[in-house]
């Protein structure tokens, strides 16, 4: 079975003079010259010892080197973990806990984290630098593990999911197809995986500009800049960045947005439906899996609308033909190649594994439905409904409602207390209009807040756990 590996350089012998990587410093590397990189970083590497089997903990900026870092700590058949990076050094100080790692490979001031925090004290440290004489590749198996990522850590302790080549490869095979283009295309990426397939396809990627933990920060006309000057045709974004793209006064050459990491309210979709050549495709997935679902915006019907805007949830599309999903206790469960079948610690497999014969189904932990043409409707997390004089409520039934009310930006149902809550982030004026549509749905508490907190890692997600907090319950 072919591997990353391969498909890179396949794309290296087909394309060595493209532009494999735009940094976000502007900086353009070929896919020959990021061969090369892989090259050298192998070499020296493997004077230092790295071999196959060997755990390595990497922490680097999102860059041509931290593609390169890859593809070469592969190459000699080892394992690189990263740590959740929403997380910071916490997250860096679990995934070291977690795997006990040889060796750490850092640049720029990462790599003075070694000498910081304990557990990477002893470790041996690798830098990017260029090495010399040739290194014949590790064999490496399908089974053997590529990777160690970990999952976002919001309802909980961060968990550690080994991936092996195989997993990388079937993962592949369930995205490629989506991206597939017989256009020569330009994508901006702010999904890492994202740009690995393209990696394998000889496709460019234009990295972002900005720090992903300050999506807030970037405003439309940096973002239309960067799109514009980089010849950019497709967008890999989380709905957050979508936002800011729908105010965006110049797009450019951009065709395709292709949004996932978080809900993708129907408002937003409309939103970014203003530029009518601009195609719109809503990805659903989880760390576990990736891809699950998929939607094109143009498949959206009125009466799916409609149905969203009365409370049936919120649509996400039909499973890509690569996954097994089925709904039990109204969650969503699937099960395929390129959903991980366990963790590192066999102990976290018990929370959201179920094995039936040769067959494991991961516990997405979403409440949802399968409507009659096949196609996936998500509720919200499971245990995260409430109860109203209407009966049991999940959060989408009701917040993707909201999202049509006046002066509504973001919503959250809530359990206060043992009571519901609806709170709003929106124009004050409109809470009276907003109270009395909340009752429609048994809801009838409503909490104004000034803003609402979103998760670290996309900041497309409400943290409901700091909402909790803020409402002092």
């Amino acid at each position: 079975m072919a591997n990353l590996l391969h498909h890179f350089a396949t794309a290296v012998e087909r394309h060595p003079d493209r532009v494999a990587i735009v940094e976000g410093t502007g900086r353009k590397v070929t896919f020959h010259e990021l061969r090369t990189r892989v090259q050298d970083l192998t070499r020296n590497w493997h004077r230092k010892g790295i071999a196959h089997g060997d755990r390595v903990l990497l922490a680097m900026p999102v860059n041509a080197d931290l593609y390169a870092s890859l593809a070469a700590l592969w190459s000699l058949g080892a394992t690189v973990v990263l740590p959740e990076p929403a997380m910071g050094l916490a997250g860096l100080r679990h995934a070291a806990q977690s795997t006990q790692p040889k060796a750490f490979c850092a640049s720029g001031y990462f790599a003075l984290l070694r000498f910081i925090v304990p557990e990477l004290w002893g470790l041996r440290l690798l830098v990017p630098g260029n090495g010399r004489g040739d290194v014949p590749p590790a064999p490496v198996q399908d089974s053997d593990t590529a990777l160690v990522s970990f999952t976002s850590g919001t309802t909980g302790q961060p968990k550690a999911i080994p991936r092996s080549h195989a997993f990388l490869m079937a993962q592949h095979d369930a995205i490629a197809p989506l991206l597939d283009s017989d256009d020569v295309e330009r994508d901006l990426v702010a999904f890492p995986v994202f740009t690995l397939i393209n990696l394998a396809a000889g496709r460019t990627s234009v990295l972002p500009n900005w720090k992903m933990s300050r999506l807030d920060r970037l405003s439309p006309d940096r973002l239309s800049a960067w799109i514009v000057q980089h010849h950019v045709t497709r967008l890999l974004i989380p709905p957050a960045l979508c936002e800011t793209l729908s105010q965006c006064k110049d797009k450019g050459h951009l065709h395709t947005v292709f949004t996932g990491g978080g809900p993708v309210f129907p408002d937003l979709v409309t939103r970014l439906r203003q530029y009518e050549d601009l195609d719109v495709v809503c990805v659903y997935g989880s760390t576990e899996a990736e891809p699950i679902a998929h939607l094109d915006a143009h498949d959206i019907t009125e009466t799916d609308l409609h149905d969203m805007a009365e409370g049936r949830g919120l649509l996400v599309g039909r499973p890509v033909p690569q996954v097994a999903l089925r709904i039990r206790d109204n969650e969503v469960q699937v099960a395929g190649d390129h959903v991980n079948d366990g963790y590192l610690d066999p102990a976290h497999a018990k929370e959201n594994k179920i094995k039936e014969g040769a067959t494991i189904w991961h516990r997405t932990g979403d409440a949802g439905e399968l409507d009659d043409e096949g196609r996936l409707w998500l509720w919200g997390r499971v245990g995260s409904d409430v109860m109203t004089p209407s009966g049991r409520t999940f959060p989408f039934s009701v917040e993707v409602a909201a999202r049509h009310w006046p002066g509504v930006i973001c919503s959250a149902l809530m359990n206060v207390s043992d009571r519901p809550v609806l709170c709003i982030q929106g124009d004050a004026d409109q809470f009276p209009n907003w109270s009395s549509l909340a009752r429609k749905f048994g809801v009838s508490e409503v909490i104004q807040v000034k803003k609402m907190p979103m998760d670290k890692r996309h900041r497309s997600k409400v943290d409901r756990a700091k909402l909790k907090h803020l409402l002092g319950s």
